[in-house]
């Protein structure tokens, strides 16, 4: 545990100094790479994948990719994602807020079978730094990004940091 957490604290001190240079270096640390990974730029030019949201409901109601779907990643359902995504070929596009919880999905759909599932490369967070358009949960264009929490949230360049969950008319 204490190997963790001085690694956590010594990443805390470099963020600010190297910012999307440490989100990469952060993701080669902690991704499994059993999935295959998918640029931001070719994520966004490609608007058949389903875009598969696997944070939690109050991260995905503060913004999300357009016309994503929430599948959740604590109460991921395997029998109820089969029910209401049947085609195994079609490709899915598993994303987070940088890339973790993701991966773990995305894992789990290949095992159920699924042929073409593709991670985020940097997840939500890359997308926004990148200067791509989020959503809100009414479906308009918003600044607002979950930033998870405040540790994760220092990988944030770009949005508005949101760390708790906010109702929005």
């Amino acid at each position: 545990m204490l190997k963790g957490g001085i690694f956590y604290g010594m990443l805390l001190m470099a963020l600010p100094v190297f910012g999307q240079r440490t989100l990469e270096k952060i993701m080669e640390k902690l991704a499994y790479k059993d999935v295959p990974l998918a640029t931001v730029t070719e994520a966004a030019v490609n608007p058949s994948y389903y875009r598969l949201d696997t944070r939690e409901p109050e991260e995905f109601e503060v913004s999300h990719l357009k016309d994503a779907h929430l599948i959740g990643y604590s109460d991921f359902n395997t029998s109820e994602f089969a029910e209401n995504f049947p085609d195994k070929d079609a490709t899915y596009l598993v994303y987070c807020s940088v890339g973790v919880r993701s991966e773990k999905i995305g894992k789990k759909l290949m095992a159920m079978g699924y042929t073409d599932v593709k991670n985020l490369s940097g997840g939500m967070f890359k997308w926004v730094n990148e200067g791509y358009d989020i959503v809100d949960q009414n479906g308009r264009e918003t600044q607002k990004i979950h930033a998870y929490n405040r540790f994760w949230g220092l990988l944030l360049n770009r949005g508005e940091k949101v760390y708790g969950p906010e109702k929005q008319e």
